[in-house]
């Protein structure tokens, strides 16, 4: 499989292509938007890592051409992204992309995003409901349940939920979770996150032993 990589970090993308070729892919770095979209003309991409800070044009311009090219539209997208606020990762999403990572990444985090991206858009672009052992979760009609039974959630505890389940099996870090549910990845001593995850691990009852915590690292979603 493909990947393109548009970061103008000459460090960050050679380490990223050198964690992206391990992993068996076939990964190509650019550090200008010229030469990605020439290379765009050659060959399509299974998947575009793009960063939002470039030089000359930003991710977010380069993101809406390649949504507005019927060619490349369906091509999935991560960003990457030094910028934390709430407001740019809207910007980002509402423009287009399915996924993004908060800056500084670990390798393997980026790789388990790109395997979990790649494996849902060759399932047909867009997963609408996750069923996992008794539970049921349905993203469009914000809908939960636990053997068929309906579990009311808070806001935030759905948007936990969801993440944990679009993710399933991957260890997900806390400083992730609590920059893409809260925009907090910075107070690594926060203890909201844990709060939430007691509550809903409580309110899910015997579903709730799927959350699983990964001690010194986060939480996960267990396959069953």
């Amino acid at each position: 499989m493909v990947i393109y990589l548009l970061e103008d970090d000459e460090s960050i993308r050679k380490l990223v292509i050198y964690a992206l070729k391990s992993q068996g892919y076939d990964a190509e770095g650019f550090e200008l938007p010229e030469p990605f979209w020439e290379a765009l003309e050659k060959q399509l991409p299974e998947l575009i890592l793009l960063d939002i800070m470039l030089p000359g044009e930003d991710g977010i311009s380069i993101l809406k051409r390649i949504r507005g090219n019927a060619v490349t539209k369906d091509i999935p997208v991560i960003m990457l992204t030094a910028k934390n606020t709430e407001y740019d990762r809207v910007v980002g999403l509402d423009a287009g992309a399915d996924d993004y990572v908060s800056k500084p990444f670990g390798m393997m985090e980026l790789a388990a995003r790109v395997r979990a991206m790649l494996r849902r858009h060759q399932r047909g672009q867009t997963i609408s409901e996750y069923k996992i052992g008794p539970l049921y979760i349905c993203p469009e009609r914000h809908e939960t349940t636990v053997n068929g039974e309906s579990v009311t959630l808070t806001y935030k505890e759905f948007m936990l939920l969801c993440l944990l389940a679009e993710n399933t099996g991957i260890v997900m870090s806390r400083e992730t979770l609590l920059d893409r549910i809260w925009g907090l990845g910075a107070e690594r001593e926060n203890r909201t996150l844990d709060v939430h995850i007691r509550t809903l691990r409580s309110k899910l009852g015997e579903a709730g032993r799927l959350i699983q915590t990964v001690r010194g690292i986060g939480y996960r979603m267990l396959e069953e």
